[in-house]
C-alpha cells in the first residue's frame, strides 16, 4: 500500500516506533535506529546483546561517563524532595546554588543566569538579551547580528538565522528566518578590517557578534585560534557591540579550558551554555549576561523585562545534575582527563593522515577530527562503525570523536583504531 511505513519501523518486541519522527533522518531510507536498554561509563548496551563504545558522548553532553554514581545519587535525592515547581514568581535551592556557581566559574562579571531547556533556546534567549539591551536604551533598529561562515548555533528559528545559511543545513527555511551578516572569521589583520568595514557599513543596525568561540562544532568541526576572539573583542568594543559566545559545545572542559573564552582571556558579553552543564543526564542550558548587559533590564518600567519564560525553566532535578557535574569538576582531574584524551586522539588519529581522501586530520582538546574530501553514503558509513562496536555517528565530510572524559585508554584506543581502519578501507 503507497504510504504504508508500518513494516518498515517495526523493532521486535518494540512497538511505536512507526509512531517517532526521528532527527536529521530521512525517515523513508533511513536504516532503523538501534535499540538501547542500558548505558554505563562509555559504553551502550544493545537489546540484542551487543555492546557500543560510544565515540560521541551522546552529542557531546555526557562528559563523565553514562549512568555517573554521584549525579544519579543527586537526581534521585531531588526527585523525592521536588522534581519540578515553575521559576515565575518561585525560586529552589538548586538553581540559586547553580547560578552561583556558574557566575563565579565564568570570567570577568557574567554574573545573571538565566536557565531555559536547551542549547538552541540558550542562543535565541541571547539573541533577545542582545537585541533588548538596545530597545531598553532607545534604539530598535539594532536588530542583526554578525555571524560567521561555517557556524552553528542550533535548529530554532533565530539561532538557525545566525547560523552559515550554505555551509548548514538550513538553506531550505531561508525565506523563514529574519537575514544577519554572515562574515568571514577574522584570522589575520585583513579579516578585522573585513568586519570592521562591515559593522561601518551596517552602521546603527547591528546589536552584536556571535560565535562559538575556539570550535565551530556542527558547521564543520573547524578549529580557530584564541586570537580570533581577541579581535572580536577589539571590534566589538570599538562599536560599542555586544559579543556572544556560543559554548554550548565547548563549554565544561571539551578543548582543555573550563570554558574556552578562558583560552584567549576574553570575557564576552553573554555566553551560552548548555549540552555538558548536566553530564548528559537531564536538559538544561544556561544563558549568563554580564552586568552591564543586565543593568539595561533594571527598570521601574516592565516593559523592560526580558519577556522569556521556558516552563521547565531552572528545573530541579537538572539543576541537581548540573550541581553535582560540577562537584566531579570540583574533585576530580576532569582537565587532565581532556589532556590526556587530547593526546591520545594525536597519536591514535595520526595514521590517517595522508590517506586517500583525507583531507585533514585535527585535535583540540577532546575532540578528533578526521576530514574527508567526501562521504557518499553516511548511513552505510555509520553502520560500518557499528560493526567495529563503536557508536560514531559521522556528518558532512567529518568523521569526529568527542567521547567521554572518563574513558578508559583501552576504549579509546578501540575508536581510534575503528575509525584509522574504517579509513583506511575507504582507499580501495
Amino acid at each position: 500500500m503507497a504510504g504504508d511505513t508500518s513494516k518498515k519501523n517495526e523493532l521486535p518486541g518494540w512497538p511505536g516506533l512507526e509512531h517517532i519522527w526521528l532527527p536529521y533522518a530521512q525517515m523513508k531510507t533511513a536504516p532503523p535506529p538501534l535499540p538501547v536498554v542500558r548505558t554505563q561509563g562509555s559504553r551502550i548496551a544493545l537489546a540484542d546483546g551487543r555492546e557500543l563504545i560510544d565515540g560521541i558522548a551522546s552529542w557531546w553532553t555526557a562528559c563523565h561517563g553514562y549512568n555517573q554514581a554521584h549525579i544519579r545519587h543527586a537526581v534521585a535525592k531531588q526527585l523525592k524532595q521536588m522534581p519540578h515547581v515553575m521559576f515565575g514568581g518561585l525560586v529552589h535551592e538548586p538553581a540559586l546554588t547553580l547560578a552561583r556557581r556558574l557566575a563565579a566559574l565564568l570570567p570577568g562579571d557574567l554574573s545573571r543566569v538565566f536557565f531555559s531547556d536547551s542549547g538552541s533556546v540558550a542562543v535565541e534567549i541571547a539573541l533577545k538579551m542582545a537585541a533588548q539591551y538596545w530597545i531598553n536604551q532607545g534604539q530598535r533598529e539594532r536588530t542583526q547580528f554578525i555571524a560567521f561562515k561555517d557556524g552553528y548555533h542550533g535548529d530554532t528559528t533565530g539561532a538557525m538565522a545566525v547560523s552559515d545559511p550554505h555551509a548548514g543545513m538550513h538553506s531550505i527555511y531561508r525565506g523563514l528566518m529574519p537575514q544577519h551578516v554572515i562574515a568571514d572569521l577574522p584570522a589575520d589583520d585583513a579579516g578585522t578590517a573585513a568586519i570592521d568595514a562591515l559593522v561601518t557599513r551596517h552602521g546603527g543596525h547591528i546589536a552584536g557578534i556571535i560565535v562559538e568561540p575556539l570550535v565551530q562544532g556542527a558547521g564543520g568541526m573547524k578549529f580557530h585560534d584564541a586570537a580570533v576572539l581577541k579581535r572580536l573583542r577589539a571590534l566589538a568594543d570599538k562599536h560599542g557591540l555586544l559579543l556572544i559566545f556560543d559554548e554550548v559545545f565547548t563549554g565544561f572542559g571539551r578543548t582543555g579550558t573550563m570554558f574556552a573564552c578562558e583560552a584567549a582571556g576574553v570575557t564576552p558579553d553573554i555566553v551560552a551554555l548548555s549540552k555538558a552543564l548536566t553530564g548528559g543526564t537531564l536538559p538544561l542550558a544556561a544563558t549568563v549576561a554580564t552586568r552591564k548587559v543586565f543593568d539595561t533590564f533594571w527598570s521601574d518600567d516592565p516593559k523592560k523585562a526580558l519577556m522569556h519564560g521556558p516552563s521547565y525553566m531552572a528545573n530541579a532535578l537538572a539543576c541537581a545534575a548540573a550541581n553535582a557535574s560540577l562537584d566531579l569538576f570540583e574533585a576530580e582531574p576532569r582537565l587532565q582527563h581532556v589532556a590526556a584524551i587530547s593526546s591520545a586522539l594525536l597519536q591514535g588519529l595520526e595514521p590517517c593522515r595522508g590517506m586517500p581522501g583525507v583531507k585533514d586530520v585535527r585535535v583540540k582538546g577532546a575532540i578528533g577530527v578526521v576530514e574527508m574530501d567526501a562521504i557518499g553514503n553516511l548511513d552505510a558509513l555509520r553502520t560500518r562503525f557499528v560493526a567495529e562496536g563503536v557508536f560514531v555517528r559521522p556528518f558532512g565530510n567529518m568523521i569526529y570523536l568527542t567521547p567521554a572524559f572518563t574513558i578508559p585508554k583501552d576504549e579509546l584506543k578501540t575508536l581510534t583504531d575503528a575509525v584509522v581502519k574504517v579509513v583506511c578501507e575507504r582507499k580501495h
